[in-house]
Formats: C-alpha cells, sequence, structure tokens
C-alpha cells in the first residue's frame, strides 16, 4: 500500500515541479524513478530498491505486480495513452499544414527509421529486428515534451508552427510504426525469421487493428450521437469501451490491441463526435494520471546491469550522438528542402527533437514482452536502456539549450506582439479584426461556441476554451502573446484571467473592462488595468458595438486635440474610445492620464461606434 500511495503522491510531484520550473514532465519522473529504482540500491541497508515493481517470490514479499500483471498494466495505460493521442490526429490539421511538415511526419520519419536502424546495428552490433525496432521507436517526439520547451522562448512564427504540428502529428504516427515493427518480431516467433508465417501472421495483426479499431470508433460515434449514453458515464464509458477493444483485439490477434486503439482514436478525431471536448478533457487528465505512475515504474524497473549497458560501453553515447546530431538534421533538412524556411530555422528545428512518453512507454512495453518470451529475443535486453537513454538525454540537452541555441541562431521574437482577448462577444469581435487588418495577430477565446463562430466568420483565430478548467498556457496558438485584454460579461473571469495569466500573456500590458460599480467611483479611484474608455463597461461598450459595429479613425494634431477627441467619444453614449495610433502607424493603449503623452502631427484617435466629425477647436 505505502509503494502504490508513493508513487502516485511521487508522480503528481514531479508533474508540479515540472510545471513550476517549465520543463517536460518526463524528466523528473525519469528521475524520480531512477532514484527510487536502480539508484536507491547504493543506500538501502539490504541493497534492495525502495520500489520494485515486479514482485518475486521471497521472503520479504518485495514488488507490486506479481508475473506479467506488470505487462498488461503497462499494456493497457499505453493503450490510453495512445487512445488519446489518436483522437488529436485530424485530417484538417495534415491538408493545412505546409509541404515542410507534411515532409517532416513523412520523410523525416523515415530518414529516422532506417538511419537508426542501422546505426544500432553498425554502431552496437545488434540483429537487424531489434536494430529497426530501435530505429521506430526513436521517431517520435510529441507535444508533451516539446510543449514546455516552446511555451519558454518566444520563437518566430515559423519555427513555433512547424515544431508544434510536428509534434501532434508524428506521435501517432511513430507509435504505428513501432507497433507495426514489433508485430512483425512477435509474429516470426522470436527469431524474425522472414518466414511463410510470419508475413499471414503480420498481415492478419494490421487488418484486425484497422478493422477493430474503425468498427469500434463508428460504433461508438453512433452510440453518442443518439444519446444513448447518459452525460454523467460519457467519460468512464468510452475508457470501458478503449479496454474492450484492447482485450478483445488482443484475443483476436495477440498484440493488436495497441495498433486498434490508436486507429479507433484517430477515427474518432475526425469524426464529428458531440461533447468529444469532454471525452478529450477526462483522457487528458486520466493520461497524466497514467503518465506519472507509468514513467516512475518504468524507471524504477531498470537495474543497474541495464545502465551498465549504457555507462560502460562508449558505442552507447556513439548511437545517441548518430541520433542527435546525423539522424535529426537529416531528416529535418531532406523533409525542408526548397522550402520558405531560413537556414537558421532549419538548424534549431533539427536542435530541437526531444523523445518522450510514447518512446519510452512502448520501448518498455516491447522489452518486457521481447526479454520474456521463451526463448528471449536476442539483443531485446538492448532495447530500454538505449531507448531510455535518448529519451532522458534529448530531454537534457533540449530542456538545458533551446534558448541559448535560438537566440544563438536568432529565430525569436524580437517581442511578443501577439494579442490575447479573453472574450468573444460583439465587441471584442470588432475590435479583434480592426487589430487583425492592422498588422497584429490576434487570437480570441470564449466558452461560447457561438461567439466562436461568428469570430472564425470574420477571419479571427478563435478557440473555445473555459479558462477555469483548460490551461492555456499549453496552447502553442498563444506563443507569442504579449498583450492579454479581458472583456467578458463576468467581472469574475476578467479579473481571474488577469490574476492567473498577466505572466504569461501580458508582458507587455494587461487590461481588462473596468466594472459598472468601479464606474460610479471618482476618475482617480479607477483601477489602471481598464482599457479603452474610463467611462464604459461591458454593457456600454457592446450597446455601441450593436448599433455602430464600425472602427473610425480620426487624424489629431496636438495633445490638446486629442484630449478633446478622447473626452468626447468617452462621454458620447454612441462612441467609445479605443487606441492611440502613432505616426509611424503603432497602437497604443490610451493611458488614463495624457499629460505625460507626446503628440503629433499623423497620430490617430481610434474610436468604436458611429461616425462623427471632430470636435471643434477651442
Amino acid at each position: 500500500m505505502l509503494e502504490l500511495a508513493g508513487i502516485i503522491i511521487l508522480g503528481i510531484l514531479a508533474q508540479w515541479v515540472a510545471w513550476r520550473i517549465r520543463v517536460p514532465s518526463i524528466l523528473p519522473l525519469i528521475l524520480i524513478g531512477l532514484s527510487v529504482g536502480p539508484l536507491s540500491t547504493f543506500f538501502t541497508v539490504d541493497g534492495e530498491k525502495l520500489i520494485e515493481p515486479i514482485y518475486r517470490a521471497n521472503p520479504e514479499g518485495l514488488g507490486i505486480f506479481p508475473d506479467k500483471y506488470l505487462f498488461s498494466f503497462v499494456s493497457l495505460a499505453i493503450g490510453v495513452i495512445l487512445f488519446e493521442g489518436g483522437l488529436t490526429l485530424k485530417r484538417r490539421e495534415i491538408s493545412g499544414v505546409g509541404p515542410a511538415i507534411l515532409k517532416l511526419i513523412t520523410l523525416g520519419p523515415l530518414a529516422t527509421f532506417f538511419g537508426g536502424g542501422l546505426a544500432a546495428h553498425l554502431i552496437l552490433g545488434l540483429n537487424w529486428p531489434i536494430s529497426f525496432l530501435f530505429g521506430a521507436l526513436v521517431i517520435v517526439t510529441g507535444p508533451t515534451v516539446i510543449a514546455p520547451i516552446l511555451q519558454n522562448i518566444p520563437l518566430n512564427r515559423n519555427v513555433a508552427t512547424v515544431l508544434k504540428w510536428e509534434g501532434i502529428l508524428i506521435d501517432p504516427i511513430g507509435a504505428l510504426v513501432a507497433v507495426l515493427v514489433f508485430e512483425f518480431i512477435r509474429s516470426a516467433q522470436g527469431g524474425a525469421e522472414f518466414t511463410t508465417h510470419a508475413f499471414v501472421s503480420f498481415f492478419q495483426i494490421i487488418m484486425i487493428g484497422l478493422s477493430m479499431g474503425t468498427l469500434a470508433a463508428l460504433a461508438l460515434y453512433q452510440l453518442i450521437k443518439a444519446e444513448l449514453i447518459p452525460n454523467y458515464l460519457l467519460n468512464v464509458f468510452t475508457l470501458a469501451c478503449v479496454l474492450a477493444v484492447f482485450v478483445f483485439s488482443d484475443l483476436l490477434a495477440h498484440e493488436s490491441g495497441l495498433l486498434s486503439v490508436v486507429v479507433m482514436g484517430m477515427v474518432m478525431g475526425n469524426l464529428n463526435v458531440p461533447r468529444i471536448k469532454e471525452i478529450l478533457s477526462f483522457k487528458e487528465s486520466l493520461s497524466v494520471l497514467l503518465i506519472s505512475i507509468l514513467f516512475i515504474i518504468l524507471a524504477a524497473n531498470i537495474d543497474m546491469k541495464d545502465i551498465h549497458i549504457i555507462l560502460d560501453d562508449w558505442r552507447a553515447l556513439a548511437l545517441f550522438a548518430a541520433v542527435v546530431f546525423i539522424l535529426r538534421p537529416l531528416g529535418v533538412f531532406i523533409s525542408t528542402w526548397n522550402s520558405e524556411l531560413k537556414l537558421s530555422e532549419k538548424a534549431f528545428i533539427s536542435w530541437v527533437g526531444p523523445r518522450g512518453i510514447v518512446a519510452a512507454g512502448i520501448a518498455s512495453l516491447f522489452g518486457i514482452t521481447l526479454t520474456s518470451e521463451v526463448p528471449p529475443v536476442p539483443d531485446a535486453e538492448f532495447l530500454v536502456p538505449l531507448v531510455f537513454m535518448i529519451v532522458l538525454g534529448t530531454v537534457l540537452l533540449n530542456a538545458t539549450t533551446a534558448r541559448m541555441v535560438a537566440k544563438l541562431l536568432k529565430v525569436t521574437l524580437d517581442a511578443s506582439e501577439g494579442i490575447l482577448i479573453i472574450g468573444a462577444n460583439g465587441a471584442a469581435r470588432i475590435i479583434g479584426k480592426y487589430l487583425l487588418d492592422n498588422n497584429r495577430h490576434v487570437v480570441l477565446i470564449d466558452n461560447n461556441e457561438s461567439s466562436i463562430k461568428k469570430a472564425k466568420e470574420l477571419g479571427l483565430e478563435a478557440f473555445m476554451v473555459n479558462i477555469y478548467t483548460d490551461d492555456l498556457g499549453d496552447q502553442f496558438e498563444l506563443l507569442d502573446m504579449g498583450y492579454m485584454v479581458a472583456m467578458t460579461s463576468s467581472t469574475d473571469i476578467n479579473e481571474y484571467a488577469v490574476r492567473k495569466y498577466q505572466k504569461i500573456f501580458g508582458e507587455n500590458g494587461t487590461f481588462r473592462l473596468i466594472t459598472p460599480e468601479e464606474l460610479k467611483k471618482s476618475r482617480p479611484e479607477i483601477p489602471q488595468q481598464g482599457i479603452f474608455s474610463y467611462t464604459d463597461d461591458f454593457l456600454n461598450l457592446n450597446e455601441v458595438a450593436r448599433d455602430y459595429p464600425a472602427v473610425n479613425e480620426v487624424n489629431v494634431s496636438d495633445k490638446e486635440e486629442l484630449e478633446q477627441l478622447v473626452k468626447r467619444t468617452a462621454t458620447n453614449p454612441d462612441t467609445a474610445p479605443l487606441f492611440i495610433k502613432t505616426d509611424t502607424g503603432s497602437l497604443e493603449v490610451i493611458p488614463p492620464i495624457l499629460d505625460g503623452l507626446t503628440v503629433t502631427d499623423g497620430f490617430q484617435l481610434i474610436y468604436l461606434g458611429k461616425n462623427q466629425e471632430k470636435a471643434p477647436a477651442e
């Protein structure tokens, strides 16, 4: 009981630490697993691990999972994680991305697969099947390891977009390749002879995996669409279906369960499934818990002899260098040939290629299976330590050097100029459209589906998000946000957004609408976070947007003229001042007091509402 509770507590603690120091969670999870596993044998009295995943019949009764139950737990956990990964793979994402990204998820994996297999065979002398299984396992990067790195570095949009979509799309693709290679090894009865039986078993696994996954996804889709599953059972019912598909597929064709759940997730992700956001949210939470448990257990299951395979043989380091410094750049430069990416951008993308959860998890799963065969598959004992070396090494390398390399290659943004608007109401949409037309990157978020749809119809980038339950820090689209404006109808939401996200997205400025209560206060008492008019709350601003949905520009020549216009538009019920446009074309927020502002000819006041003539100069 103590060990099980300890694993969960340590796992969640590792997730929290990773969030606080902004590193991939896999790093502290593996380090904790190694500390309570093989490394703990150096300081325990009896030389045993603090946590022993596999139960062994002995007087002390050490261990958690008896016999092959660890294999069963790892299999089911990886199945759930891969199903969640499959849900994120959308056809529209593939068709909408650039040629460089499409090549990165096709030519890139091929270069890594064949290059990794060749390197493992030539450098370490592993047999061909295990070598190519290693090559397949090191294909994947994954958003869970890319995201914390990108969120901490203000990369330019080209680089951030390429790394984002490669991480999302290559996860299930790499897993699929690894599963297929593994199934071929298994179908050859552990010896990998290219026999008729091997080919028949291999294609049987593929056909069952594809058909089971597709049929299960369609069946679950119809049940949800017909509202035959109550809302409170939706998430756990989906989980039960995933586990049932995994187990039943495995009964039909041994080891086909992983392929089935990947396909099931991919198919469901591309159907218009009602309430899929709820399913995704639940699966993400479950995946966090499973990942936390899984990687501590898997790292703890490593023995010191496995670590010595890496430490005592310089060829392991040579293999790491080949994967990181040869295969990754080779795949990137082949994939981005004749693309619009600059040489410096290609070089940075080549540098950032941390392997993650899918690689380590599936390697452990396959390693347990292949080494437990009778007789064991030759060289299978090298699989887990080598993949863990790649995972831990690449995460450490990229997490510690990515910022320095980005600055050296000059692929960072000069400044975070993006504008995040919390709320997609009528006024927010009009203002966002004006900012977009003035070459600013604008993102609107709201939990109202209708408002988001209207924003997208205007060509705005908009997402349906609940800021209380969704972590905006995980959104790749918000990497270049430097300004944040909270302008929802809820005072509580506006204040919560400012309090939680101003350091992340509002480094250049954080603003919110003033409340009706604040409107009653004297001008010096009004919070300085108020934006636009200090005499308009949400209701006033949206009434103006409803009656006169237009943004106007008025030229001013000096500060006195600007002050008159600001006062006039602020007190007029049909108008609301928004920004000041300088003579260089940059947009500035109207300060509460204009005394320190220098205004020259060529400045403009930007206001929302009814077009009107300028007030006559006094």
